[in-house]
């Protein structure tokens, strides 16, 4: 509980220090794929140090409006604000450069690869004749998997030797790296048990305790309900709220996604 409050007090200090300008704002984001409409005039935004539940059924347009978001597809209507500055993607490696991270449900892991050589996929440090520094991969790779409070020995240990909450964790780590400043985590509990759940839950508060915005995608009211600050339910490519956690509970979430009725503003 106390670990909580501190999370807490951490995140609300970081939402203050943004001085009432979201990290994340998108504005009448629409999005078509031929003559379906994928997103529909979806006003979003995610506050400094702030934890929003992305919540829907399957096909509501939750991984569409994170897909724009991070770059993968450009919106055809609306405009995105980050940390107070309208930008422009031309691809995914924008989105990086600003500090937007995403960790698929699939993890983009090498499952036969070392966890410090995942931790640094793509972005291996080299030595002076081009050879890679396993050295410092490994060194910061447990120091990275150390702050999120996961427990592993061995950098050079393969991903596949791990649990899946472990899995998840040096995903997250991986992004904790690289200073990320908004984690968009991707359905990050589905096919773990339960304990390996409450590890990724617990990956999240930690996320959240060092300043760092997260959204969590899902359609696990159950798990997201623990650790989000705010609701946002799709369905269908449209809004039907956006909720504070203090105004809502679960019931009331779980109402709206199943009779997909819009809630007044």
């Amino acid at each position: 509980m106390d670990d909580q409050k501190s999370a807490e007090t951490q995140g609300a200090t970081a939402d203050t220090a943004g001085n009432g300008t979201p990290l994340v704002k998108m504005v009448g984001i629409e999005k078509w794929f031929g003559k379906v409409c994928a997103l529909r005039n979806i006003n979003f935004h995610v506050g400094h140090g702030e934890v929003v539940g992305l919540v829907g059924d399957n096909g509501a347009g939750k991984s569409t409006l994170i897909k724009v978001l991070s770059g993968f597809h450009l919106a055809d209507k609306g405009d995105i604000y980050f940390e107070g500055n309208m930008i422009h993607y031309s691809s995914p490696k924008d989105a990086k450069r600003l500090g937007i991270e995403t960790v698929y449900q699939e993890q983009a892991l090498a499952p036969h690869v070392s966890i410090s050589r995942n931790v640094f996929m793509g972005r291996e440090p080299t030595k002076a004749l081009g050879f890679m520094n396993r050295k410092m991969m490994d060194e910061e790779s447990m120091g990275a998997i150390t702050r999120l409070g996961l427990r592993i020995k061995d950098p050079e240990a393969p991903v596949e030797a791990l649990s899946g909450g472990q899995r998840q964790g040096v995903a997250i780590a991986r992004v904790l790296y690289f200073k990320a400043k908004l984690v968009i985590l991707d359905e990050p509990t589905i096919a773990l048990s339960v304990k390996e759940s409450q590890q990724v839950l617990d990956f999240t508060q930690q996320l959240r305790a060092q300043g760092i915005s997260v959204i969590f995608i899902t359609h696990n009211i159950f798990h997201v309900f623990q650790v989000a600050t705010r609701f946002f339910i799709l369905s269908h490519g449209e809004a039907l709220t956006d909720v504070k956690k203090e105004d809502t509970n679960i019931d009331h979430l779980i109402e709206l996604i199943v009779s997909g009725r819009k809630e007044k503003a």
